[in-house]
């Protein structure tokens, strides 16, 4: 009897050890309506049917440059007028260790509409060997921000530049919007970029990347802006900007053109920077915006820039819930299907339908992940910091960003869509590898990523009506979980999975 006591307990022993060996850990993170804000899950509700997450990481994609969000003369202007606190309390949010870990940002060569007015680092007219030419605008702002996010963060991060237009006096129709660079002006305005590079060298910031112009189809000339066609900013950067960068020892600049929405447009620029070997010797990669839907990221022309250019870089620069005012406190908005953007005013009646009202989050989450799974290595939100107003900005072209701020009160507001860039940024690591998953739910999206350390971030949005349980499957083993209706999860599987 006694023998059989011990073949049984010997058996129990070893169905135990496979249910452990076939038990799969992870640290859940979530968002959602009911109100959690990136909150550790610890416990999960079990569900019928559960939903299989099946992920692939023998299957390899694009290697990630990172996610974050830009630093602007308002956003740099707002922090100024904060308590020491609530200065430090926002970017320890947002480059902290403990908080989004930006890993790739953005800022602006000069005025944008999210400045207090226009202004040009090359005052002086006809000045071809810029030799008036100085960064001190942006010394008591933009500067000191970047310096103190460089103090907080851990890991660093990396900078693209871009300029919204050249100063007037370069420009055929001598104004801050539109008009075209004066082909007389092209080395002096390429000029223009290396001594900004080396003027932010000299205060210990290192600009990794440029874009040669946001927005080269313009914005209407409604604030700051200079025209391109493809032909002319690929001759620009073949013949001036990319020999003028080598010869003053900034070849490891990276040059980024377009930087303008997906879409049709998208290819017709990718076919000429990328034409041969000599049109694209100087570009990195692709810049691009969102604003061409508030629904549609584009799959098939993201598809194509990375088919034209599949070892260079394709970088979203600029995104941010625009033609609102943002709401202040009211985290239900954000969640709601209440906001516009500049179509659905604007846009065409045959574009229309690209611009209907949606959900903020959504918004953020569905392109962040069509983004990610269509070839994009790195995603940066607009603006970092905004007040009650959506400003400060020149132009009054309002604005949401993901911390809204009243310094007048000294009050800072988190918005979900923080959270939201949260589950990317403090997640997803320079250096991860976007890897494959297979999901039959179309109720769901998902991205997957392995990080250089060897641990596996999966990344789930459940914008439907209905909770979801789901059963993960990772290097032969699984694990079980759930998730509220309007949520976003990051799961975190460390390398002790494999």
């Amino acid at each position: 009897m006694q023998k059989f006591l011990h073949i049984a307990l010997f058996t129990c022993m070893i169905v135990h050890a496979e249910a452990q060996k076939k038990s799969l850990q992870a640290e859940v993170y979530e968002t959602s309506t009911q109100g959690n804000k990136l909150t550790k899950i610890s416990g999960f509700t079990s569900g019928k049917n559960p939903v299989t997450i099946t992920i692939k990481p023998e299957e390899t994609y694009q290697t990630i440059t990172g996610f974050g969000g830009s630093f602007t003369k308002s956003s740099a202007y707002l922090l100024n007028k904060l308590s020491k606190t609530n200065r430090k309390k926002i970017l320890e949010a947002y480059f902290g260790n403990d908080g989004a870990r930006y890993s790739l940002t953005r800022t602006h060569m000069g005025s944008c509409d999210f400045s207090l007015g226009n202004y040009t680092y090359a005052k002086i007219a006809n000045d071809k060997n810029l030799e008036h030419f100085t960064i001190d605008e942006d010394k008591d702002d933009i500067i000191p921000m970047i310096k103190e996010a460089k103090a907080i963060s851990k890991d660093g991060f990396k900078i693209i530049a871009s300029p919204w237009t050249a100063p007037p006096w370069m420009k055929d129709n001598n104004d801050w919007r539109g008009g075209k660079l004066l082909p007389g002006y092209n080395d002096t305005w390429a000029l223009y970029f290396s001594k900004y590079i080396k003027a932010y060298k000299q205060e210990g910031i290192d600009i990794w990347g440029v874009t040669v112009e946001n927005e080269p189809l313009g914005n209407g000339n409604n604030w700051e802006s200079m025209h391109y066609t493809p032909e002319e900013m690929t001759e620009f950067v073949q013949h001036h900007l990319g020999p003028t960068l080598e010869a003053q020892g900034l070849s490891g600049v990276k040059i980024l053109g377009y930087d303008q929405n997906r879409g049709e447009e998208l290819n017709k620029w990718a076919d000429v920077m990328f034409k041969d070997e000599a049109s694209s010797k100087y570009f990195s990669g692709t810049a691009i915006h969102w604003y061409a839907s508030t629904f549609d990221y584009f799959p098939a022309s993201l598809q194509f820039v990375h088919q034209k250019a599949p070892g260079k870089y394709l970088i979203q620069t600029e995104a941010c819930v625009d033609a609102d005012v943002p709401k202040w406190k009211d985290d239900n908005w954000y969640w709601s299907q209440e906001a516009t953007d500049w179509g659905w005013d604007w846009a065409s009646k045959e574009e229309k339908y690209l611009h209907p009202k949606y959900v903020p989050v959504y918004r953020y989450a569905r392109d962040i992940i069509g983004c990610m799974n269509n070839w994009v290595d790195g995603w940066i939100d607009w603006n970092m910091v905004l007040d009650k107003q959506g400003g400060p900005n020149w132009f009054k072209n309002w604005c949401t960003a993901p911390v809204i701020v009243d310094p007048e009160k000294d009050e800072v507001y988190f918005t979900p869509l923080y959270y939201t860039m949260a589950h990317f940024s403090r997640f997803i690591r320079p250096g991860a590898v976007r890897i494959g998953f297979e999901c039959l739910d179309k109720d769901l999206m998902i991205t997957a990523a392995q990080n250089p350390d060897a641990s596996v971030v999966v990344i789930v949005f459940n914008p439907s009506e209905t909770e979801k349980a789901y059963s993960v499957s990772l290097h032969g083993q699984s694990m079980n979980g759930s998730m509220y209706a309007k949520a976003i999860q990051t799961l975190v599987f460390n390398n002790k999975t494999k």
